[in-house]
């Protein structure tokens, strides 16, 4: 069965970008909530958007701050939904996983976003990380 797409509206699409050009020089990265199905797998929809610190505090790699992470999926359990991936950025390199992000995939029903500033406009781009393979997944943005 192929890969949801990552739905996003133009708001956290913004919001995502802005999250991530805030956080320069260092990486920026966030969480995302969502529905998923009754087998856990997200549906594609994004219903919240998180900013998270990132603890590593980096230009190279990212931590989710605990508290923040916490804090993100306790608000999308209250709502029903679940976490349903993760958002960083990459301030210097193409929004491809680099090896420490598909070593630190954990979970892989997740959508793997990463938001390149590279060439100067950011570009997003999502992914499936799952047992060290990448899949690209595609992104709808909306209303």
């Amino acid at each position: 069965m192929p890969a949801p797409r990552l739905r996003l509206t133009e708001r956290q699409f913004h919001e995502i970008v802005a999250h991530c050009f805030d956080g320069m020089p260092d990486e920026a990265c966030g969480l995302l909530a969502g529905p998923v199905d009754r087998s856990g797998e997200p549906v594609g929809g994004v219903t919240a958007v998180y900013p998270c610190t990132n603890a590593d505090a980096s230009a190279r790699t990212y931590t989710v701050d605990s508290r923040d992470h916490i804090r993100a999926l306790r608000d999308a359990e209250s709502r029903g939904e679940d976490l349903v991936g993760v958002f960083h950025s990459h301030t210097h390199s193409e929004p491809y996983p680099s090896e420490t992000d598909v070593r630190s995939a954990v979970e892989p029903a997740w959508f793997y976003a990463i938001v390149s500033f590279k060439r100067g406009e950011p570009i997003l781009a999502a992914y499936r990380l799952c047992d060290g393979r990448i899949d690209e997944v595609p992104i709808e943005i909306g209303r």
